[in-house]
């Protein structure tokens, strides 16, 4: 688990962070815009994490002038843009990953066949793939 997201600040460390009133965070937990953790007793815990958007929803309330309903839906929509960047790094990933398989592939058969690897990408536009290995004969 990251630091930022471990639950260690009780609620009045917590408000304090964020420079809030405790009552303030309660609200907040209770409109489902922030959402501690609970000890096996029941005490709240908040994480850096919970502490940074407390931050941000002070900053769009009091600053920006949204409510709390154009809060909650900023903040879905800030999660959804996370998860489609998290998405997006693991497409990235795989795609590098696929791409140098497939160089390596080209390159076994280069070897294999002693022969250079032609690409075909329009009428009249041949190419030699740089990749390949030039003809041993």
């Amino acid at each position: 688990m990251a630091r930022r997201e471990r639950a260690v600040y009780i609620i009045s460390v917590a408000a304090e962070l964020a420079g809030v009133h405790p009552q303030t965070l309660r609200t907040y937990e209770r409109k489902g815009l922030i959402k501690p953790s609970r000890t096996s007793g029941g005490t709240r815990r908040y994480s850096e994490r919970d502490v940074e958007r407390v931050r941000l929803i002070q900053e769009l309330t009091q600053d920006e002038g949204v409510n709390l309903a154009g809060v909650l839906r900023i903040l879905a929509l800030e999660e959804r843009l996370e998860a489609a960047e998290e998405r997006l790094a693991d497409a990235q990933t795989e795609i590098d990953r696929i791409r140098s398989e497939a160089a390596e592939a080209l390159r076994e058969q280069a070897r294999q066949q002693s022969t250079e690897i032609m690409l075909y990408r329009r009428p009249g536009a041949i190419e030699r793939h740089r990749g390949a290995a030039r003809s041993r004969r």
